[in-house]
């Protein structure tokens, strides 16, 4: 198994001096996916949760439902290659959309894509989205001892459930896919928190595992705006631990003068 992080030393300037830093640095690697026998494409990846990723990567592209599509999944000896079985024969896709990204996300999902969301949805209050804020910069690990991560996590409105840290932001949703199918993990409420800008790509992963409420720290795409508009899920960015900015689907976020309740499920017909 390869290390997340390495340790490295650097020259630090500061006006009139400078000095020798012991430090540590997030490791990006190539880790490739191959699907039946044939390799699928090669992930720049941070080393941990490989497995998880690479099933919640078949996931969020429709590929496979469940883990009962799934025959074997072995990570081999050296990292940098994830082999999966299924139990359905399927072609390679023959033509990769390469979409934005720190470390370039691929997808094949096409843009007629439609989640299931329903029109009736949870109301959700500020001060939830403060405190699910300030949970996910809490349990970013890697983060604290190297930097130069992605963290993203998916809570139920009272708690943080599944995390994930990656040098790619998209790969964090990948992997937090793949832990709940392997973890049986069923929340009823599913809001998916992440560090990483919401392109039309992260809406649509956060929308294959049913999220209902988007929540970034950084800015959405225009793109992401009107699919979650068309969608019925409540994108919010520039979310910090006082403030945060609602752009679609604003009548499911309550000042707490405004509800006695926390967490409430509302008919918005």
């Amino acid at each position: 198994m390869n290390p997340p992080n390495k340790s490295i030393n650097f020259v630090k300037f500061e006006l009139d001096h400078s000095e020798l830093i012991d430090s540590e640095v997030i490791v990006e690697m190539p880790v490739s996916l191959t699907v039946n026998g044939n390799v699928w494409l090669t992930f720049m990846c941070t080393p941990i949760d490989l497995e998880a990723m690479a099933i919640g990567f078949l996931f969020n592209e429709g590929v496979i439902t469940n883990l009962n599509d799934i025959a074997s999944v072995h990570l081999c000896a050296s990292g940098d290659n994830v082999d999966i079985w299924l139990y359905k024969s399927l072609k390679k896709p023959e033509k990769w959309r390469r979409t934005s990204g720190c470390t370039g996300g691929i997808t094949f999902v096409e843009d007629q894509f439609s989640p299931v969301i329903p029109e009736n949805g949870y109301i959700l209050s500020a001060s939830k989205v403060h405190k699910m804020v300030g949970d996910l910069f809490e349990t970013q690990v890697l983060y604290r001892s190297s930097g130069g991560v992605h963290s993203s996590a998916l809570g139920d409105g009272d708690r943080i459930r599944v995390m994930a840290e990656d040098i790619g932001r998209h790969n964090t949703l990948d992997k937090i896919a793949g832990k709940i199918l392997l973890g049986n993990i069923e929340l009823e409420r599913k809001i998916m928190i992440t560090t990483g800008r919401i392109s039309s790509e992260m809406l649509q992963k956060s929308a294959r595992m049913g999220a209902s409420f988007v929540i970034s720290r950084t800015s959405p795409s225009s793109l992401s705006i009107e699919m979650a508009e068309r969608w019925g899920i409540t994108l919010i960015g520039y979310a910090r631990r006082n403030r945060f900015n609602v752009y679609t689907h604003a009548h499911r976020i309550v000042n707490a003068s405004e509800s006695t309740e926390d967490l409430r499920l509302v008919s918005l017909a």
